[in-house]
Protein backbone atom coordinates (compact mmCIF):
# COMPACT_ATOMS: atom_id res chain seq x y z
CA UNK A 1 0.00 0.00 0.00
CA UNK A 2 3.16 2.53 0.95
CA UNK A 3 4.49 1.42 -2.41
CA UNK A 4 1.65 3.09 -4.20
CA UNK A 5 0.93 6.11 -2.43
CA UNK A 6 4.53 6.93 -3.46
CA UNK A 7 4.24 6.34 -6.76
CA UNK A 8 1.07 8.43 -7.09
CA UNK A 9 2.57 10.92 -4.92
CA UNK A 10 5.66 10.79 -7.33
CA UNK A 11 3.66 11.06 -10.87
CA UNK A 12 1.48 13.56 -9.45
CA UNK A 13 4.60 16.23 -9.04
CA UNK A 14 5.67 15.37 -12.58
CA UNK A 15 2.68 16.59 -13.73
CA UNK A 16 2.81 20.05 -11.23
CA UNK A 17 6.32 20.85 -12.33
CA UNK A 18 6.01 20.42 -16.44
CA UNK A 19 7.08 24.49 -17.06
CA UNK A 20 10.74 24.00 -15.92
CA UNK A 21 11.55 20.65 -17.57
CA UNK A 22 10.03 21.68 -21.00
CA UNK A 23 12.85 24.14 -21.20
CA UNK A 24 15.10 22.04 -19.81
CA UNK A 25 14.16 19.46 -22.58
CA UNK A 26 14.90 21.45 -24.83
CA UNK A 27 18.61 22.95 -23.55
CA UNK A 28 19.28 19.24 -24.11
CA UNK A 29 18.80 19.07 -27.54
CA UNK A 30 21.25 22.05 -27.93
CA UNK A 31 24.56 19.76 -28.01
CA UNK A 32 23.10 17.34 -30.71
CA UNK A 33 22.16 20.30 -33.06
CA UNK A 34 25.24 21.94 -32.61
CA UNK A 35 26.80 18.04 -33.65
CA UNK A 36 24.42 17.84 -36.39
CA UNK A 37 25.43 21.04 -37.50
CA UNK A 38 29.52 20.36 -37.32
CA UNK A 39 28.97 17.06 -39.81
CA UNK A 40 27.07 19.29 -42.20
CA UNK A 41 29.75 21.54 -42.59
CA UNK A 42 32.83 19.30 -42.19
CA UNK A 43 31.49 16.04 -43.97
CA UNK A 44 28.12 16.54 -45.84
CA UNK A 45 28.92 19.89 -47.53
CA UNK A 46 32.32 18.39 -48.91
CA UNK A 47 31.20 15.28 -50.14
CA UNK A 48 28.45 17.23 -52.15
CA UNK A 49 30.50 19.19 -53.99
CA UNK A 50 33.07 16.63 -54.61
CA UNK A 51 30.04 14.32 -56.53
CA UNK A 52 29.25 17.29 -58.35
CA UNK A 53 32.42 17.74 -59.37
CA UNK A 54 33.14 14.27 -60.41
CA UNK A 55 29.53 13.99 -62.68
CA UNK A 56 30.68 17.30 -64.20
CA UNK A 57 33.99 15.84 -64.88
CA UNK A 58 32.42 12.48 -66.75
CA UNK A 59 29.67 14.30 -68.47
CA UNK A 60 32.67 16.54 -69.85
CA UNK A 61 34.69 13.82 -71.39
CA UNK A 62 35.64 13.48 -74.47
CA UNK A 63 37.37 11.51 -77.19
CA UNK A 64 41.02 12.15 -76.91
CA UNK A 65 41.23 13.20 -73.38
CA UNK A 66 43.99 11.36 -71.24
CA UNK A 67 42.27 9.68 -67.99
CA UNK A 68 43.07 7.57 -65.10
CA UNK A 69 41.20 5.36 -63.51
CA UNK A 70 40.06 4.43 -60.15
CA UNK A 71 41.89 1.21 -60.36
CA UNK A 72 45.14 3.12 -61.45
CA UNK A 73 44.68 2.55 -65.46
CA UNK A 74 46.48 5.12 -67.57
CA UNK A 75 44.72 5.94 -70.86
CA UNK A 76 43.17 7.71 -73.54
CA UNK A 77 39.97 7.88 -74.10
CA UNK A 78 38.96 5.71 -78.19
CA UNK A 79 35.12 5.46 -77.81
CA UNK A 80 32.59 7.03 -75.46
CA UNK A 81 29.20 4.92 -74.96
CA UNK A 82 26.39 6.12 -73.06
CA UNK A 83 27.34 4.13 -70.11
CA UNK A 84 31.03 2.63 -70.65
CA UNK A 85 34.18 4.17 -72.23
CA UNK A 86 36.93 2.40 -74.08
CA UNK A 87 40.60 3.23 -72.95
CA UNK A 88 43.47 2.74 -75.16
CA UNK A 89 46.18 1.95 -72.62
CA UNK A 90 48.55 0.44 -75.02
CA UNK A 91 49.97 0.29 -78.71
CA UNK A 92 47.13 -2.40 -79.50
CA UNK A 93 45.38 -2.98 -75.80
CA UNK A 94 42.10 -1.12 -75.88
CA UNK A 95 39.95 -1.75 -72.63
CA UNK A 96 36.46 -1.06 -71.98
CA UNK A 97 35.21 0.21 -68.43
CA UNK A 98 32.32 1.56 -67.02
CA UNK A 99 32.29 5.89 -66.89
CA UNK A 100 32.06 5.82 -63.37
CA UNK A 101 35.16 4.26 -62.63
CA UNK A 102 36.94 7.23 -64.50
CA UNK A 103 39.15 8.90 -61.52
CA UNK A 104 40.03 12.25 -63.44
CA UNK A 105 41.55 13.41 -66.43
CA UNK A 106 45.36 13.59 -66.79
CA UNK A 107 47.16 17.13 -66.53
CA UNK A 108 49.89 17.59 -69.62
CA UNK A 109 51.99 17.88 -66.26
CA UNK A 110 50.96 13.99 -65.77
CA UNK A 111 53.14 12.18 -68.50
CA UNK A 112 56.19 12.73 -67.24
CA UNK A 113 57.77 10.65 -65.79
Amino acid sequence: MMMVVMASVAWAEGLGGSGGSTSSSLLSLVPFVLIFVIFYFLLILPQQKRQKQQKAMLEDLKKGDKVITASGFWGTITNLGKETVTLQIADNTKVKIQKEHIAKIRAEDDDKE
